[in-house]
């Protein structure tokens, strides 16, 4: 009886080693922390015993068997190294742990040579060509028995942002790995016996957790009374719920519970107390598996009340755009402003509903300057008011005036006209010319560019009712002018 029990503890510890008795049930919790890529390198080939290699099989199931798998979540894939490389799946096949157990269970040693470079570059290819910013790990497992020259092509994946760690047994190159992993090596590089490999699961797994670990709940906007959460979605409507938990940090105001829908991904917490430390915990409800529970804390913002800013723009002559916030809904019934002339001007005031938070006055004096208050009558009946003061701008003025025609001789008119503008490089002029015996019936057209500094010129041979017209000269081209007509008249005067 003694040695019957003896042979069945012999038996159960060849199973327990065996990776071909592996049980692929699932584990109790599913890690949903994190996103992003693992590509596992692992060495194939003849200077690994079936043995090693089993292990290795079996170490790197249990190694990534927590992760929740699929678009959004952890990315799996596996290539082995040997005379040439073969990728066993690529990192968009898996997409449950279950196919994923199962596929490990499965693959065969290649044996043949330790191609190491050979297969970096299929890796590289892999890791890099994929679509997405997600955190990309290379995890190469190796009994480090002359992997080749692969300092090169680790470098190039290091350089494209992928994070290389590596384990090996203990009669590994040392210094061929320490220049292949990405710092720091204590928590990226492990030699470890094949016997006891088991023993740095967790180290190694917590190291890629850092690696690609996403947030799944966090704040997206925080007021003094408010806080919108959002999180990587792992339900459906149809396969579960949400039980969302919060509460102040020192426990000054009541928990409070709701349920959301499996469908939902992000939820708005009201009625908070401003300057306050609040926690907040989700929790994923599935009868089809479990998932672990999501937390955050924020602190809520100082309390502001509205208007805490007024500021203007878009000022005319006759008008001045006035807005002011936040808005607050929830705590304002309505806005008021007033404005008027300083000193003693008439005050005008206009109403506004609790949404409004900017309003264009109009029918304001030019050139004047104005105080504008905007008031906020509260829920709690108390009222804030803030001021600010505002200039209309100048009434603009036309570039050119009072352009006068004056008689001086028979045909022959002075002309002179005013300016109430700068940055004027010049004036054009034209006039109608009377015609001599050898031109056409028709009237011809004279014209002459004036320096800036002209304000009068005497124009000869002018045609009867001839039209005379100014036109201010910018850099960017000719601006809009102003025209006479001089009429001659018997007594051989003219006048515009």
């Amino acid at each position: 009886m003694a040695g019957f029990l003896l042979l069945c503890v012999f038996l159960l510890a060849t199973l327990q080693r065996s990776n071909m008795q592996l049980d692929v049930g699932l584990p109790a919790i599913v890690l949903n922390c994190c996103e992003g890529d693992i590509l596992l390198l692992l060495d194939s080939s003849g200077s690994v015993s079936n043995y090693e290699f089993s292990r290795l099989l079996l170490f790197a199931s249990e190694l990534v068997r927590p992760f929740s798998l699929g678009l959004g979540h952890v990315r799996v894939g596996l290539l082995q190294v040997g005379t040439q490389p073969n990728l066993e799946f690529g990192l968009d096949v898996h997409n449950t742990q279950e196919s994923l157990q199962k596929d490990l269970q499965h693959v065969s040693q290649l044996q043949g040579d330790t191609n190491t470079k050979v297969a970096l570059r299929m890796a590289q290819r892999l890791l890099t060509e994929t679509e997405g910013s997600v955190p990309k790990v290379l995890l190469w497992l190796t009994d480090g028995v002359q992997p080749g020259d692969v300092d090169g092509a680790m470098s190039e994946l290091k350089a494209q942002g992928v994070s290389v760690l590596a384990v090996s047994t203990a009669h590994g190159n040392y210094q061929v790995l320490k220049r292949a992993v990405t710092p720091p090596l204590e928590s990226h590089l492990y030699p470890v016996d094949i016997d006891n490999i088991e023993i740095i699961t967790e180290d190694l797994r917590d190291a890629i957790i850092k690696i690609i670990h996403a947030e799944r709940l966090r704040v997206v906007h925080l007021t003094s009374h408010s806080a919108v959460l959002q999180w990587r979605p792992v339900l459906s409507a149809s396969s579960g719920y949400y039980e969302l938990v919060h509460s102040s940090v020192l426990k000054t105001h009541p928990q409070t519970k709701r349920t959301l829908p499996g469908d939902s991904s992000w939820v708005e917490l009201t009625n908070l107390q401003p300057d306050t430390t609040y926690t907040a915990s989700l929790s994923p409800e599935s009868n089809q598996r479990l998932f672990n529970t999501l937390s955050v804390n924020f602190t809520t913002l100082p309390d502001v009340l509205s208007p805490a800013v007024v500021s203007v723009s878009d000022s005319g002559p006759h008008q001045i755009q006035v807005s002011w916030g936040p808005v607050q809904r929830t705590r304002v019934q309505r806005y008021t402003v007033e404005y008027g002339a300083i000193p003693s001007g008439p005050v005008s005031t206009v109403t506004f509903h609790n949404q409004q938070n900017s309003t264009l006055l109009t029918g304001l004096e030019a050139g004047t300057q104005y105080l504008v208050t905007v008031s906020a009558l509260h829920m709690n009946g108390k009222e804030r008011a803030m001021s600010v003061r505002a200039c209309t701008q100048e009434a603009a003025l036309p570039a050119l005036a009072d352009l006068q025609l004056t008689s001086v001789e028979r045909q022959e008119v002075q002309v002179g006209w005013q300016v109430h503008q700068e940055g004027i490089k010049g004036y054009w002029l034209s006039w109608e010319r009377e015609n001599s015996p050898s031109t056409s019936s028709k009237q011809a057209v004279s014209s002459i560019y004036l320096p800036p500094t002209s304000r009068s010129v005497r124009l000869k041979h002018l045609a009867p009712s001839s039209r005379v017209c100014m036109s201010p000269v910018y850099s960017s081209g000719r601006g809009d002018g102003i025209c006479c007509t001089a009429e001659r008249h018997t007594d051989s005067s003219q006048r515009g």
